[in-house]
């Protein structure tokens, strides 16, 4: 069983952001040389996220004021009053996922039609990572 790590870095300029990380992600499985085997996306960061849909920017669009309705910025979060601010960013995570996995069929990842791999930032303008983990044969 083959093992390989990637980590992929981001530092937004925006607070929130949606980044296709599909191609960043297809190059890892091809270095880890993986034919048939999982591939681990992981946001290592807790106001961060990764998520697949479809790459259409009315949908991005649709999921930030989605995320905004559900966790809106500048409430007063019991978090906030600890000297944070983004307690939102924390709930906003929570509802879009903090990792996909994905198969590995002869080489490449086996992906849907529309399906694309995305780094969802919440709590930008900061250096943050995420983990690539492929394993298998």
């Amino acid at each position: 069983m083959k093992s390989y790590t990637q980590y992929l870095w981001f530092n937004t300029e925006k607070r929130q952001a949606f980044i296709n990380i599909t191609h960043q992600v297809e190059g890892a499985v091809r270095k880890s040389g993986v034919q048939e085997g999982l591939c681990l996306v992981n946001a290592m960061h807790i106001t961060a996220s990764v998520f697949i849909n479809d790459d259409e920017s009315g949908l991005h669009q649709d999921f930030m004021e989605w995320v905004e309705s559900l966790a809106p910025y500048g409430k007063d979060y019991a978090h906030n009053l600890t000297g944070e601010d983004n307690a939102d960013s924390h709930l906003k995570r929570t509802i879009m996922g903090r990792e996909v996995v994905v198969a590995i069929t002869r080489g490449k990842l086996d992906l849907g039609p529309w399906e694309q791999i995305f780094y969802g930032e919440f709590d930008g303008k900061r250096r943050k990572r995420v983990l690539v983990k492929v394993i298998g044969e």
